[in-house]
């Protein structure tokens, strides 16, 4: 009994650690208060993004969105691999399981798993740039309506992203000269 009184003890202790040092990590990610879907829909370029395995060796990455007839909303991202020129492209759909956070999204590309899609910063006057990142930070996009944008821009967004708890450092600026 007194073995087990000291182990339930030390497993409380670890399990209060674990819990402590978890719940300071990060901040929740505070997403934009409003998005126009139908101004959200057409095509975004992406500027830059933090690595990840599923866009290995991609470059003149698009994302396309559009409104279905289901509320839902379709989404096909295309890219070019580097090494021999091929296009890549995966299809999927986006949808806002609360209407009360209109910033967090999920997106799925493959049933059973979706993923959060947070837009924490939003052009909303014109639509013309987004920053868009997961809730864990492990996955971060600028995205822009044209396929460039100017230095003093991507520095303030890339700084949003900092101050958001992203690890901007590891930015990958993505080509778009593709032909």
């Amino acid at each position: 009994m007194e073995l087990w009184n000291n182990l339930s003890r030390k497993s409380l202790f670890i399990a209060l650690i674990i819990l402590t040092s978890c719940s300071q990590q990060m901040k929740t990610l505070t997403t934009v208060p409003g998005v126009d879907i139908k101004k959200y829909a057409g095509k975004w370029y992406e500027i830059a993004r933090l690595p990840n395995s599923f866009e290995k060796g991609l470059v003149c990455c698009t994302a396309e969105y559009g409104l279905r007839e289901d509320g839902k909303i379709s989404v096909i991202n295309t890219g070019v691999k580097e090494e021999s020129g091929k296009v890549s492209s995966v299809t999927g759909k986006a949808w806002v399981p609360d209407p009360n956070e209109p910033g967090r999204l999920k997106v799925q590309f493959f049933w059973p798993f979706a993923a959060g899609y947070y837009i924490f910063h939003l052009d909303k006057e014109n639509y013309q740039y987004v920053l868009v990142g997961s809730p864990s930070r492990k996955y971060l996009w600028l995205l822009a309506r044209n396929p460039e944008i100017d230095d003093t821009l991507y520095r303030e967004l890339v700084e949003i992203a900092r101050k958001n708890e992203f690890a901007v450092e590891s930015l990958i600026k993505v080509r778009q000269d593709c032909k």
